[in-house]
């Protein structure tokens, strides 16, 4: 592991972004998907088998709207395989939403997700994945700060919360979750490939590739004033 990483981190993701066209889109993308909780029952949120607590819901409460649907069986190691993703029928629900998701820094995108909870509740703390060779790229956003979104190192139990409206992190060597909040929260995370412009800023490692986001953060806090 590179010296300079540390855990929990993130990378702040608000300067490469229009963050106020983002927040914008609060009552926007809330509006529909309390029209949506009267008609549809949504995919659960399954965290996957990597809890920090083996004995934490891995089924936290969390529902799932696609914007984007694989081809194929989904598999996790694939979400960036943007060949085999495309839209949704939900994605026409959200046209703003999806206009927004156009102007991030991708050259392409494969799974496009809301996650969302009518009530708020915590989502346990976990990893998404032990591959520490597999680095997804992917921009983790919200329209709010109400969703209390964390990283959390196991070894030290040291938590830090996101206080950005977009981010990148590390989804192997850390933990993360949300606290409970009450009321409606929602995040999005697309996948997919960034563009060369994009990429030629972020210090890949060579090895721990999954270390990235933390790496780039950790040179940034290391910047001379």
């Amino acid at each position: 592991m590179n010296p300079q990483v540390h855990y929990p981190s993130y990378k702040d993701l608000d300067p490469f972004i229009d963050v106020d066209r983002l927040r914008a889109l609060d009552g926007y993308v809330a509006e529909r998907i309390e029209r949506r909780l009267q008609k549809a029952r949504d995919l659960a949120f399954y965290t996957g088998p990597f809890l920090l607590d083996g004995k934490a819901p891995h089924l936290p409460g969390s529902r799932l709207i696609y914007l984007t649907k694989s081809k194929e069986q989904e598999n996790y190691y694939d979400l960036d395989r943007t060949d085999l993703w495309e839209r949704s029928e939900e994605a026409e629900l959200f046209p703003d939403l999806m206009d927004f998701i156009a102007t991030l820094p991708f050259r392409a995108t494969g799974r496009m997700i809301i996650m969302y909870d009518d009530s708020g509740r915590a989502v346990s703390a976990h990893k998404d994945h032990d591959s520490p060779e597999l680095c997804h790229e992917f921009i983790w956003f919200r329209t709010s700060l109400r969703k209390p979104f964390y990283m959390l190192n196991p070894e030290t139990g040291e938590k830090l919360h996101v206080s950005s409206n977009a981010a990148w992190f590390d989804t192997v060597n850390q933990y993360h979750g949300a606290d409970a909040s009450g009321g409606l929260s929602f995040s999005i995370r697309v996948d997919g490939i960034f563009t060369d412009a994009f990429r030629r800023q972020i210090p890949f490692p060579a090895e721990n590739r999954s270390s990235a986001p933390s790496l780039w953060a950790a040179e940034e806090s290391h910047i001379p004033a």
